[in-house]
């Protein structure tokens, strides 16, 4: 009889009221279920190609070389763009809708090189790492230099999750070269390949009186994918760590203060599109004031990666 009653005891402490589940918060359209697809002719000159461009937002379909710009609410933009240089109408494609075993969609991200001829013109070939992000990506792209000032990385938030939760799958391709091409300087081949990846950084932002814009690391999480998967890893968590992180064990480089050529960019109060320069780490206990995410078929510097690297993605969501 002691015996029951000490199990009956212990199986109500297994489910304690005071014992705490995590909470799930989705970000809207990353269950990637709902995609805007845009019908783009190119210039003629050019071939003239009719072209299908994807973004994440409500489902819709737009047709013609119309600028972009996120609607319905999405906090997503991607490295899918429309430039027009020169008079000349070309578009970029490295992110898709995708299929999931069983039904849904998630999001495809792939590496491929970009070509652009013209006879007399232009005759470039351009490296583009498919990737999605929170924020806003400015059309039309008028040129391949400077590529961070064409995109507003982050979006405005002050809460505090405990990690980013996804699905995942990844190719990595065989052999151990990555591409550079830019357009304007002769292709190269690089030795390593190159890393898929996914963060989640937390700042706190502010604005001098002459517009530029400063930050503070509230919170950090990132990591890179170097190997083919064995299918989907579903739920993974990437936890958020708070404050100062260069002192932990599982600090790598990659996760330090965004500073130099690598900063990223976003709109100061008068509207210009500045760099946001990373001054430090804040205290773990401070609220932050915008949220970066972003998923990457690759890792590194801009025009640079592994063709044929493809990470797929689904279900982001927020852990609390």
């Amino acid at each position: 009889m002691l015996t029951r009653f000490l199990l009956l005891i212990a199986s109500f402490a297994l489910f304690s009221p005071t014992a705490t589940a995590e909470r799930r918060e989705a970000l809207r359209f990353g269950d990637f279920e709902q995609w805007v697809t845009r019908h783009i002719k190119e210039s003629r000159i050019i071939g003239g190609a009719n072209k299908t461009v994807y973004e994440i937002g409500p489902t819709a379909t737009i047709d013609g070389d119309k600028a972009y710009s996120p609607t319905g609410g999405s906090p997503w933009a991607t490295s899918n763009v429309m430039a027009k240089v020169c008079g000349i109408t070309k578009t970029s494609n490295a992110v898709f809708p995708d299929s999931r075993d069983g039904g849904g969609r998630c999001c495809k991200m792939t590496t491929i090189i970009e070509h652009c001829k013209a006879i007399g013109i232009i005759n470039i070939n351009v490296l583009v790492a498919g990737s999605i992000f929170t924020g806003r990506m400015f059309e039309p792209i008028s040129s391949t230099s400077d590529p961070y000032s064409k995109m507003e990385m982050g979006v405005p938030f002050t809460k505090r999750p405990t990690a980013l939760v996804f699905d995942y799958k990844v190719f990595m391709p065989a052999g151990n070269t990555r591409t550079y091409s830019s357009g304007f300087s002769k292709q190269r081949t690089l030795q390593g390949h190159e890393n898929a990846e996914a963060f989640i950084i937390l700042q706190r932002r502010w604005e001098d009186a002459d517009g530029n814009l400063f930050a503070k690391r509230v919170g950090t999480g990132r990591e890179r994918f170097s190997a083919t998967t064995n299918g989907w890893v579903n739920g993974h968590h990437l936890t958020v760590h708070y404050g100062d992180i260069t002192n932990q064990p599982f600090y790598k480089s990659y996760m330090g203060l965004i500073t130099g050529d690598h900063r990223y960019y976003a709109r100061n109060s008068k509207g210009k599109m500045v760099p946001v320069t990373e001054v430090g780490w804040d205290s773990a206990d401070a609220t932050p004031t915008h949220l970066l995410v972003m998923f990457s078929a690759a890792s590194g510097e801009a025009y640079v990666g592994t063709v044929g690297l493809t990470l797929w993605v689904d279900n982001v969501q927020l852990a609390y």
